[in-house]
């Protein structure tokens, strides 16, 4: 077989196929992804550190008095910026959660799957940036097999994260935002929510 007829790549092809996936826009949006993901979990640590230190510069070293007094007493302002920030810092750790859901996915890809996840954890996710020649000498693999594995492995985990991790995600919110209203309906009824 050649390096793209693969099973991996059959595979591949008809995950795209069936969840009606681009592969180049898969691929593209993956490798970008990935690309950022380590500074975003940097940059994540660096955002939840400043707001602990502020909380506990204005607020004092309790939390939850913290919160108590953010919610209580704090100015308007105050509390729409921290309500923001933390906001953000949700958002950040829910796409972090689907990029994991999404690696456990690649992992148990049925072709090459372990290989896919310790190419994707080295190159993109591990803390330390690793060169090539340090990829090569790590999976103990020769440069054409690890260039055709990459690819691979990024579109296993462009799909994981494309076809599984959004679509539930979606499914998850639209579950919540229809229980939300269902509750809001009881409450408007009951007048359970004064």
């Amino acid at each position: 077989m050649g390096r793209k007829n693969s099973e991996a790549w059959n595979a591949i092809h008809a995950l795209c196929n069936t969840q009606e996936l681009d592969e180049n826009d898969i691929y593209n949006r993956a490798k970008s992804l990935l690309s950022v993901y380590r500074r975003l979990c940097w940059s994540t640590v660096g955002r939840a550190e400043e707001v602990s230190e502020d909380i506990c510069y204005y607020c004092g070293s309790d939390l939850d008095h913290a919160l108590i007094y953010l919610e209580t007493f704090a100015p308007e302002r105050a509390r729409e910026n921290f309500e923001a920030r933390i906001s953000k810092l949700f958002e950040t750790r829910r796409m972090m959660e689907m990029v994991e859901q999404a690696l456990v996915k690649v992992k148990e890809f049925p072709h090459n799957g372990d290989q896919y996840y310790d190419i994707l954890s080295c190159f993109y996710l591990s803390r330390t940036k690793y060169t090539e020649s340090d990829m090569l000498s790590i999976l103990n693999m020769e440069r054409s097999r690890y260039y055709d594995r990459k690819k691979e492995a990024i579109m296993v985990f462009g799909i994981a994260f494309w076809g599984t991790s959004i679509p539930k995600t979606k499914e998850f919110f639209a579950e919540t935002k229809e229980e939300y209203e269902k509750m809001v309906a009881e409450c408007g009824e009951y007048s359970l929510c004064d």
